[in-house]
């Protein structure tokens, strides 16, 4: 039976494990780096995790659901806001660029990014964890996307998935220019490009009818 003081040592763990990770790379952590820095035994580690490959599956699995819930919650906000489309998904890229902004520092990486890097020390199943995560992210940006394109045609032919997948690509490119420039804006800054992209796409033709 699962104790609220076994989920705090194991989401410690975690959360060490990824703070190490994203400064020297998966294959570089040791177990032993975890122990030393989490202040657990090597029990306390087996006891929720059997080795590395467990450990990996489950930082996965915990960061892409922490970044389905930011994305969630976004998309929520923006929808309070306004029924239409292409503001709903104006505002949810404004709101996202003020995450990242909000941000103390440099964002400290992503852990997929990270991972994806060492893929050869990565066993199948976390292999796959990485690539439904990337493709959940396509089908929910594709929604707000082509929620968008019901009311508003694209001024140009455009694959929504590219588009959602073009947003996916920001936001990695510019968690990794952010940290090699030491800017966090350098990644809220891309976002709003993306997002006035994505406006001049959607409503230019609308602009046109109109005027």
């Amino acid at each position: 039976m699962k104790t609220q003081r076994g989920e705090d040592r194991r989401e410690k763990i975690l959360q060490v494990a990824e703070a190490i990770i994203l400064r020297k790379g998966f294959s570089a952590t040791s177990i032993e780096d975890i122990l030393e820095h989490a202040h657990i035994t090597k029990g306390g580690f087996f006891y929720h995790f059997p080795g590395k490959a467990e450990l990996a599956r489950a930082l996965v699995e915990r960061y892409l659901e922490e970044d389905a819930r930011l994305f969630r919650g976004l998309a929520e906000r923006a929808e309070a806001l306004t029924e239409d489309p292409l503001q709903r998904l104006l505002l949810f890229l404004n709101l996202l660029a003020e995450t990242m902004e909000n941000l103390d520092d440099v964002h400290p990486g992503c852990l997929v990014a990270s991972f994806t890097y060492e893929a050869q020390q990565l066993d199948d199943a976390v292999k796959a964890l990485i690539t439904q995560g990337m493709l959940r992210w396509r089908a929910f940006f594709r929604y707000q996307l082509a929620r968008a394109a019901e009311s508003y045609s694209p001024c140009q032919d455009v694959s929504l998935d590219e588009l959602a997948d073009l947003l996916s690509s920001i936001i990695e490119g510019g968690i990794i220019l952010s940290q090699v420039f030491s800017d966090k804006m350098v990644l809220v800054q891309l976002i709003r490009q993306y997002r006035s992209y994505v406006r001049l796409l959607f409503s230019a033709n609308d602009d046109a009818r109109r005027g």
